[in-house]
């Protein structure tokens, strides 16, 4: 094995806490770079503020009590990116190939700033040329219109407010369909699927005043300094104030270690920080669940060797199945439970001791329990630890999900789903007059599908990038190349029938490589008027063998 290190550009060593001076100097670099130095503090000054904008950034809630700087060092860089003075003009893009800009990295590209106009890509030059907000308009429109209403994608990020996320399904379900891949079917779906099983909604019922009250916060699978660091405030101060914050996370981070304010004028100025986790577990990676069950496991024996730990009014009257689930526990091993979590009986035991001395509990959680095969459990079983104790409903307690994005819960408070309730759907036509689809669309994977089996024609994304988004590009760049808001679906779908309808053999000549995918079940590349390579597309495109090929297929990618 090759321990040897990679050297990784603007990567190196760093023993300091997160936070701090270098949050600041890292921020200052990102207005500097990005911003006009006038326009850049007033643009930040009214970031999460009442006459201001969200942040971009990340999903925490605001406080009542606003102060000066309500931005971390993620979110100015967010705010940055948004409000830079860079510009990507016509001039530009008509010098610059899509083939050369689709070689450079994402954030290569986003380094270029802002485009200030429409754009339509022009095959001929393999260049994006700027049009009218009209042309587009219409253009999305008559191509839409031919189509059926499934054949069409309906894609939204946590970028979309509620009020354009509300339109955007609204014109979805007039049109007829229920396609709503969204990115939260990439990060959340466990928690949108797992907590209405466990407490009937599928949204945490945790308020930023809950932590002012709580007297434990388990924190499992997330990273806050990173994913949202205007958490790093409120954990900051619990741990100042001698809340204990139970961590379990594979690999050490920072942040949860230990952290310097900016906002803290005595730490700042001492170059202290402040110790996050009282107590610091390295899960094993997958074994998230093992854990939990443990923690219930140790609780459960501890009610039936001292009683009096469990809540057994609140479980009476407020849950369902105890009994089923206690069965489970005592059924599970701790020898298995060691092995899958990685801890040892006594560690989880010691978590199983601090949750019972808590009147009111708090676990947060973030995509290391949902981003598995295993997601929905996580959930699930972090709800029934809860309930346990009765941390649900009750002041400075519950479950608490950490979004990503800025907005992606209130984009599913607003209609963003492509399992729609009933009673949702009849309050549609109530108002606006016209029935909706019933049936269940397309989220993210089955969307992804229908594209690549040529079933879905069109995309139309409000905020974010679908084919960086979903977790396979080497799938979704190529499904996305297949689809065009033009006349070609049509006439693609038209040779297809032909060919369907009298059972010939048809030849395609195209350097459309999506096209390619699509249409032909065998393919042959030529170079100077002779056949390199032949086979079946699949194979070609998916392992090609002649290096011309493979630059076709990387190009692709």
């Amino acid at each position: 094995m090759n321990m040897k290190r990679r050297s990784v550009p603007g990567v190196h060593p760093y023993d300091g806490p997160a936070g701090g001076w270098g949050a600041l100097k890292a921020t200052a670099i990102a207005v500097r770079t990005q911003m006009d130095a006038l326009e850049a503090p007033v643009t930040l000054l009214r970031t999460n503020q009442p006459d201001g904008f969200d942040c971009p950034g990340c999903a925490w809630p605001d406080k009542e009590h606003k102060s000066t700087f309500q931005f971390c060092e993620n979110g100015a860089k967010a705010v940055t990116w948004e409000a830079t003075s860079k510009r990507v003009t016509p001039k530009f893009l008509a010098a610059n190939t899509v083939t050369s800009l689709l070689a450079k990295s994402d954030f290569e590209l986003e380094g270029y700033g802002r485009l200030t106009h429409p754009l339509v890509y022009d095959r001929a030059s393999d260049t994006l040329r700027p049009t009218s907000w009209e042309s587009a308009f219409a253009r999305i429109g008559e191509v839409v219109s031919g189509m059926q209403p499934d054949e069409v994608e309906f894609y939204t990020s946590g970028r979309a407010s509620n009020e354009a996320a509300w339109l955007f399904q609204l014109f979805a379900r007039e049109l007829g369909t229920n396609n709503f891949p969204d990115c939260s079917n990439m990060c959340h779906e466990s928690t949108s699927v797992g907590l209405p099983q466990s407490i009937g909604i599928g949204k945490g019922p945790v308020s930023l005043d809950d932590f002012d009250k709580t007297e434990l916060v388990i924190s499992i699978g997330h990273n806050p300094g990173t994913n949202h660091p205007r958490m790093m405030g409120t954990l900051h101060e619990l741990a100042r104030r001698g809340v204990p914050i139970i961590v379990f996370n594979p690999l050490k981070e920072r942040a949860l270690e230990r952290f310097a304010d900016p906002q803290n004028v005595i730490e700042m100025a001492t170059l202290r920080s402040t110790n996050i986790a009282s107590t610091y577990f390295q899960v094993k990676a997958g074994g998230d669940a093992a854990a939990l069950k443990g923690i219930a496991k140790a609780l459960l024996q501890m009610e039936e060797e001292q009683g009096d730990v469990l809540d057994r009014p609140f479980i009476t009257e407020h849950t369902q199945n105890f009994p089923a689930f206690a069965d489970d526990l005592q059924k599970t091993s701790w020898q298995d439970i060691e092995r899958e979590s990685g801890l040892t009986r006594a560690d989880l035991q010691r978590v199983a001791e601090a949750y019972a001395k808590s009147n009111a509990t708090i676990v947060t959680y973030g995509m290391g329990i949902t981003q598995h095969n295993k997601g929905t459990s996580n959930v699930r079983l972090i709800a029934d630890l809860l309930l346990m104790r009765g941390n649900i409903g009750k002041p400075g307690a519950g479950i608490c999900p950490l979004r990503g994005h800025s907005n992606v819960q209130g984009n599913r408070t607003v209609g963003i789903t492509e399992k729609p309730g009933a009673a949702f759907l009849a309050k549609l036509q109530e108002v606006f007059g016209f029935a909706p689809p019933q049936k269940h669309g397309h989220d993210a994977v089955k969307a992804l599908q229908a594209m690549i089996e040529g079933k879905s024609k069109a995309l139309l994304c409000l905020g974010g990038n679908f084919a960086v988004a979903m977790p396979d590009p080497e799938r979704a760049v190529p499904a996305m190349r297949g689809l065009d808001l033009s006349v070609q679906a049509k006439v693609l779908d038209l040779i297809r029938s032909i060919q369907k309808e009298l059972g010939i053999a048809m030849m395609v000549v195209s350097h459309d490589l999506a096209v390619i995918r699509m249409m032909a079940d065998r393919t042959m590349v030529m170079l100077g008027g002779r056949v390199v390579e032949e086979g079946l597309t699949d194979q070609i495109l998916e392992d090609p063998i002649h290096e011309y090929t493979q630059t076709l297929v990387s190009s692709l990618l």
